[in-house]
């Protein structure tokens, strides 16, 4: 395994005096771990470095088309002052699926998890005490060869960087409204809805503006060829409480495969509901619905962990769910999840991975 060179700052940055203040994404810490490719070398240099901005070439594959992959994972203070990360193995096993599919190299999952806890470590004071607030840590990979050319490139930059970031639910934790979209589609199976690539992302723009301008928080997509089966939630996976069945649309490749997803599973499954994975309509949503058996929903993702929906809007259908209040399930799997990931409940092995006191 590659040695890991620290260069440490010169020059701290002033850290966040109110952590109620903190936000999403805007404030980097002190460092970034750095890797570089290169064609016929692989993986070398792995290093962690003061932040600062990169030297990228005006004909850098990556800002012409779209060969890049990213992940997203939290760093947890738990009530012990230890710092803590969930499942990031898991991460990196996605990033890999999601290079293979936009024809990145391979990277090295451990040494980028030995990367990743090294720098965590060394920036550790950055990670807020408040409640609820993370560090969101953020690994991406972008192809930087100088060509302009539809061929993949060889040479990538590997990169992670960190932010503090407040609670996801700064008023609570409640209920979401969600716009089932019926014109536009996010992602083909085939196509790139599998991987965690900026493209996916941005074709979500158009529709998520529009369930903003009627008052909807999140965009729920359909598949796109027949627009009639749900697929997920903007940035999130999405679960629905049918009579006794817990129900969450099946991996069909154009759906990410959320590690948050793979946890409720788990924990669902291990608490003796019955979980399925598969097809589900939008005609059968709104029959359950109108029948009375559609108990709950909600979203699972990285930022909300999880997300219980009050209402779905679609068409001209208005669907209200759980009478506008968090459903049992929701409720108990944010609970369980959370405390795993503050240290505060045990939960199943390597799902709580320490990084230091």
């Amino acid at each position: 395994m590659s040695e890991i060179k620290i260069v440490r700052t010169t020059a701290p940055k002033e850290k966040p005096q109110d952590e109620t203040k903190l936000g999403f994404g805007a404030i980097t810490t002190d460092h970034m771990f750095v890797m570089d490719y290169t064609e016929g070398k692989g993986w070398h240099d792995p290093r962690i470095v003061p932040y600062a901005p990169i030297a990228l070439d005006p004909f850098a594959k990556c800002l012409h088309y779209g060969q890049e992959v990213f992940e997203g994972l939290k760093g947890y203070r738990g009530d012990n002052g230890q710092i803590l990360l969930f499942r990031p193995d898991e991460n990196f096993k996605r990033i890999n699926r999601s290079d293979e599919r936009m024809c990145i190299p391979r990277l090295d999952e451990s040494l980028c998890l030995e990367g990743l806890k090294k720098l965590v470590e060394l920036d550790k004071e950055w990670v807020p005490h408040a409640p609820g607030t993370s560090l969101y840590i953020r690994p991406f990979v972008i192809a930087t060869e100088p060509k302009l050319g539809t061929d993949s490139s060889k040479n990538y930059l590997f990169m992670i960087v960190l932010s503090p970031s407040g609670a996801y639910y700064p008023q609570g934790f409640n209920p979401v409204k969600i716009y089932v979209e019926t014109k536009y589609v996010r992602a083909v199976r085939g196509g790139m809805g599998e991987a965690k690539t900026g493209g996916n992302y941005a074709c979500s723009l158009k529709g998520q503006e529009i369930a903003h301008e009627q008052g909807y928080s999140q965009v729920l997509w359909l598949d796109g060829v027949e627009q009639k089966y749900i697929e997920e939630v903007g940035a999130m996976n999405v679960f629905f409480v049918i009579d006794d069945e817990v129900v969450t649309p099946m991996l069909t490749g154009s759906i990410l495969p959320g590690i948050t997803r793979k946890s409720c599973i788990e924990l669902l499954k291990s608490w003796g509901y019955q979980v399925s994975e598969r097809r589900i309509s939008v005609d059968e949503l709104l029959a359950a619905g109108k029948e009375g058996r559609l108990k709950e929903a909600f979203g699972s993702g990285t930022a909300a962990v999880i997300s219980p929906i009050g209402e779905l809007k679609i068409d001209e259908h208005v669907l209200p769910l759980s009478g506008g209040k968090i459903g049992p399930i929701s409720q108990k799997l944010y609970d369980q999840l959370t405390g795993i990931q503050w240290g505060r409940i045990p939960g199943p092995a390597g799902w709580s991975v320490k990084v230091c006191d």
